[in-house]
């Protein structure tokens, strides 16, 4: 209904009046834009919008204060309390028609915007000139009214953000908070307004925390989100509260179901914002979000989780290059809680550096940057790599200007060679180390990682994330690498717990370059590959409690010939399950991939990895002699080989030949299957044994 405002309250409508004032901080950009329409000098429409409780209803509450103390009339309209028709609006606005000084306050207008076209075209127009009007509502203004030109200097549109955090301290004075309770009250309400007075109301009840603090959630979920339509819709939240960016394809994947539908529900809504690359919800609102999903549903929080996680990793593989940096940082952003302390920033906010291919023009600007930021020794290494491996440099240039700030270099090393360690000290202490370890195999190589950043730009966030982001999906998308280096100059103890946490540890090797010392650290890819490494990160997001099992166990580096004595022994024994237990093969990707790690028992997933290699020859009209040798020698239990000879029919040289020839095959399959995954097809062709 509307009314008239009136002052005359009593005592304790005073006394509500007065806290409410203590209680107004802040907002002194939309008071100034009002004081100067109230006086003639700016718009005649106001449009302030935002998410619910952010403070629209006591902005307004403050212009009816500031109108009336002016000497002008003001009329309130709730739109949550309103008539939904035209005649009813106009019945409750009619006060403003008669005054050509009246101040019209609509609030709570998204419940009433059904009226939205016929207010700007009809109602509005027919107002006294010098009639104020303000509108508030959680929704912007639809478009027609920006496309309008007779709105363009009529209108002014004002989006109302959260309290700054000096404002904040104020409020929490009004409301006598304690200092204890400050940091934590800030950190749980982004300044939201109703946030922060909520949890400063309950400060004084902290026997019963948790629900308290689930309680205050709730009330300010439902005031921020309201009704939502269906089940489907609310997964759709939840997702969009999760994920770095919300789009369709991610919704399909994740929900199967009609993803326009809810994706189209999500973007109208208040408190989502979007921008080049998605959807993702004010700060705030995600973290009440998933708060609120975590502690309601674990398992289907969790459910939830592995699905995205699934998608980002599969988006990550198969991007292209230029894409890369986008889809890693939302995959990294599923991993900002679980103490990484890599201090990534909000992954959907556009970078202000951008990552580009290095061009020849830019190689004198990284040997400039190279020598500021480590030295001569440092460049003359740029210089030697960058003439060799061009293709394996990025640039990252700042926004706007287009100036270097930063350089990386994705190095391919399938062989030692005596001119790179003599060039580069740091890739001698790589090679001495893979020497010293687990020598590459037929087709492997080293990567190794080196960055430049300039002095100057050191604490800039987003060229350090976007190097980080560069790395890690040169890990992800690069196949065959056996090792993965990354050298660091002046490490520091919060490096080393930061790759630490990544699974890249520190090794003995310190190259020196010049006067500087470097530290390597390094990756074992083939014993923990990149799904293997995923599925422990993944696993960090949640209760370390639960951080155990097959995945968490590094996998077994066998060379070739330590592989095919694996196999022989563990078919001459494929009956005895503890025998196979003790096989290194339990500890191979060749297993783990089968299910070893997803619970199953290794031992019994090695069992059915022999049978089904056996089984496979079957498939080959020219391996099916040799399929028909395993099988009545391994499979049938027949205790010696001359009464396998027997029951074949065979002459014993022939099914020797035979039985040597089917063991062969197995090995060459399976480890085709160990070096290239389970999805890759055996490799029929016969290959002759290399020794390592």
């Amino acid at each position: 209904m509307s009314q008239e405002l009136d002052y005359k309250f009593g005592l304790l409508g005073w006394r509500v009046q007065v806290a409410r004032e203590l209680a107004f901080v802040g907002r002194q950009r939309e008071l100034a834009v009002f004081r100067t329409a109230l006086h003639g000098a700016g718009c005649s429409v106001l449009y302030v919008h935002g998410p619910g409780g952010i403070g629209k209803s006591a902005l307004l509450r403050r212009f009816a204060q500031e109108a009336a103390s002016a000497g002008r009339s003001v009329t309130r309209i709730d739109g949550a309390r309103s008539v939904l028709s035209p005649a009813a609006f106009a019945v409750e606005a009619e006060p403003a028609l008669r005054d050509a000084h009246a101040v019209l306050l609509i609030d709570a207008f998204e419940q009433i915007r059904s009226l939205e076209g016929w207010l700007r075209e009809s109602f509005l127009p027919g107002i006294p000139l010098g009639t104020l009007v303000v509108i508030a509502g959680r929704l912007p203004p639809d478009m027609h009214w920006q496309a309008d030109p007779g709105w363009a200097g009529a209108m002014e549109v004002m989006p109302l953000p959260a309290l700054a955090p000096e404002e904040t301290r104020v409020l929490l004075d009004c409301c006598d908070v304690p200092d204890a309770l400050r940091e934590p009250l800030q950190a749980f309400a982004g300044g939201h307004p109703l946030a922060l007075l909520l949890g400063a109301a309950a400060k004084c009840d902290r026997s019963n925390g948790p629900s308290l603090k689930q309680e205050i959630t709730a009330t300010l979920l439902d005031r921020m989100v309201g009704e939502v339509p269906s089940p489907v819709h609310q997964r759709a939240l939840e997702i969009c509260a999760h994920a770095y960016v919300t789009t369709e394809d991610l919704l399909r994947a994740v929900l199967q179901e009609d993803a326009g539908t809810v994706f189209r529900w999500l973007r109208r809504l208040p408190f989502v914002e979007s921008n080049s690359l998605g959807l993702f919800p004010h700060d705030v609102v995600r973290e009440w979000l998933e708060a609120d999903f975590r502690w309601r549903d674990p398992q289907g929080h969790a459910e939830m989780r592995d699905r995205i996680h699934a998608h980002l990793t599969e988006k990550v593989r198969t991007v292209p290059d230029p894409d890369v940096l986008g889809a890693v940082g939302a995959l990294l952003h599923l991993h900002r809680g679980n103490g990484a302390g890599i201090g990534l920033r909000d992954a959907y906010k556009i970078s202000e550096v951008q990552e580009a291919v290095l061009r020849p023009e830019d190689v004198g600007t990284l040997l400039r940057i190279a020598a500021a930021a480590e030295g001569d020794a440092s460049a003359a290494c740029a210089a030697f790599w960058v003439e060799r491996q061009p293709e394996a440099f990025r640039v990252y240039r700042q926004d706007g200007i287009g100036e270097p700030v930063a350089f990386s270099a994705w190095l391919r090393l399938p062989e030692p060679r005596e001119e790179e360690s003599a060039a580069d000290p740091v890739v001698a202490g790589v090679w001495s180390h893979a020497r010293a370890t687990a020598p590459l195999r037929a087709d492997e190589h080293l990567a190794v990682a080196r960055v430049w950043v300039a002095p100057s730009c050191r604490g800039d966030a987003s060229a350090i994330e976007l190097l980080h982001w560069r790395t890690v999906g040169n890990c992800l998308r690069t196949e065959r690498m056996a090792r993965s280096y990354i050298a660091i100059r002046d490490s520091t103890p919060s490096i080393d717990e930061h790759f630490r946490h990544y699974g890249m540890d520190r090794i003995a090797e310190r190259p020196r370059l010049g006067d500087a010392t470097y530290s390597l650290f390094a990756h074992d890819w083939r014993a923990m590959p990149a799904q293997v490494w995923l599925e422990r990160l993944n696993r960090l997001n949640r209760s370390q409690a639960t951080d155990t099992g097959a995945a968490s166990v590094e996998l077994a580096v066998l060379s070739r010939t330590e592989f095919t004595e694996a196999v022989r022994q563990a078919l001459r024994q494929i009956s005895r399950m503890d025998v196979l237990a003790a096989s290194p093969l339990t500890r191979t990707r060749l297993v783990t991939e089968r299910g070893g790690r997803h619970g199953r028992d290794p031992a019994a997933a090695l069992h059915d990895l022999l049978r089904q290699a056996i089984g496979d020859l079957r498939e080959d009209p020219r391996s099916v002699k040799f399929h028909r040798a395993l099988s009545v020698t391994f499979l049938s239990g027949t205790p010696t080989q001359q009464l396998a000879a027997e029951q074949l029919g065979l002459p014993f040289t022939t099914y020797r030949r035979h039985l040597t020839a089917g063991i062969e095959r197995v090995c060459a399959d399976l480890w085709h299957y160990e070096l290239y995954g389970a999805g890759a097809g055996a490799d029929r062709s016969p290959e002759p044994a290399r020794r390592e």
